[in-house]
């Protein structure tokens, strides 16, 4: 099988997202599993290589057809959106803009069959407002740029998979929103991955909403019975190993320990917290029933390192293999 191709998106450029790239590209085992292609601006990328003290350079082109993988150089697709003046670590209308158009450029080449799926250096939510650009982040902005009317959030770490009913959204909107159609959808989308992946029969734990999964019926108003045991019904109907609602705090011991493949939490701190306290550098964010595969980076721009050279790049080693291990597979 050929390497697959992975359209890198350089994301805000006056975060750190420049430097994980360089950083990671750095790599050769990351070479080795994918033919990296950024989508981005050259100049940015090749200054943040000057900070992180890599002496690889950058070749810009017009197009993603020209890339040459054989060469030493990280290939880069520039839409020459970024000024050379351009701080690092300030939020800018101009670097929200930028960060949109790559994003844009990404799916475009995705779709033409150019590259096999998409890895996402981090974006400012603020800075992709100001320059008019309102979605609550790149889960949405993919979905609205591929036309698909529903897509999930999973969050991987080497111990634990966790897929999301509910992300961006306030807490009691969040409690609004769940029904069981929804939850049974989820789901659905979180089984699908995880086969595709190898995983037969995976075991899928569902997280309650209250404490102790509602204690039947002492804590909170009925979620669980109402919103979702009957997903978990229907779900167990199709004959598939899904339990629950189980308690949260429990599930997820049980998770990290391997007892389930993946946990289907009901919010996003529900899910979040688990996977960051293993550990940002190794968590990935992948968007589940997208037309095309997206995996990213499990932080933010971290404008406060921005352009001082330490920030980390495993969380982007590890989404680039993600990725990978996801991708389309060619023959060679």
């Amino acid at each position: 099988m050929t390497r697959p191709t992975i359209a890198i998106t350089m994301g805000d450029p006056a975060g750190i997202g420049p430097e994980v790239i360089m950083k990671a590209l750095d790599h050769p085992e990351t070479r080795a599993i994918c033919n990296p292609l950024v989508i981005g601006d050259t100049t940015r990328l090749r200054k943040a290589g000057r900070i992180v003290g890599t002496a690889r350079g950058v070749d810009a082109i017009g197009e993603a057809s020209e890339a040459n993988f054989a060469a030493d150089a990280v290939q880069c697709v520039d839409l020459k959106l970024v000024p050379d003046d351009l701080p690092f670590g300030q939020v800018s209308p101009v670097a929200g803009e930028a960060a949109y158009r790559f994003i844009e450029k990404a799916v475009e080449i995705v779709q033409a069959g150019t590259a096999q799926a998409i890895c996402t250096a981090p974006l400012s939510k603020e800075a992709l407002h100001a320059a008019g650009h309102k979605f609550p982040g790149h889960t949405e902005l993919l979905a609205h740029l591929t036309g698909t009317p529903e897509v999930s959030m999973m969050l991987v770490s080497p111990k634990l998979r966790v897929i999301h009913v509910t992300t961006h959204i306030g807490l009691l909107d969040a409690i609004e929103k769940i029904e069981p159609g929804l939850v049974e959808r989820v789901i659905t989308r979180g089984h699908d991955v995880l086969v595709r992946a190898g995983i037969k029969n995976p075991k899928i734990g569902v997280c309650a909403i209250n404490p102790h999964a509602g204690e039947n019926g002492l804590f909170g108003r009925g979620e669980e019975a109402a919103k979702i045991t009957p997903a978990v019904e229907a779900c167990q109907r199709k004959g598939w190993d899904v339990r629950g609602p189980l308690p949260a705090d429990t599930l997820f011991f049980l998770a990290g320990r391997g007892d389930y493949d993946m946990v289907v939490a009901m919010y996003h701190d529900q899910g979040h917290g688990p996977i960051k306290v293993l550990g940002l550098e190794a968590g990935v964010n992948i968007t589940v029933g997208l037309p095309v595969i997206r995996t990213s980076v499990d932080h933010g721009t971290a404008f406060d390192i921005a352009g001082k050279g330490i920030a980390d790049e495993r969380s982007l080693i590890e989404a680039l293999r993600q990725a990978a291990d996801l991708a389309p597979k060619q023959a060679a």
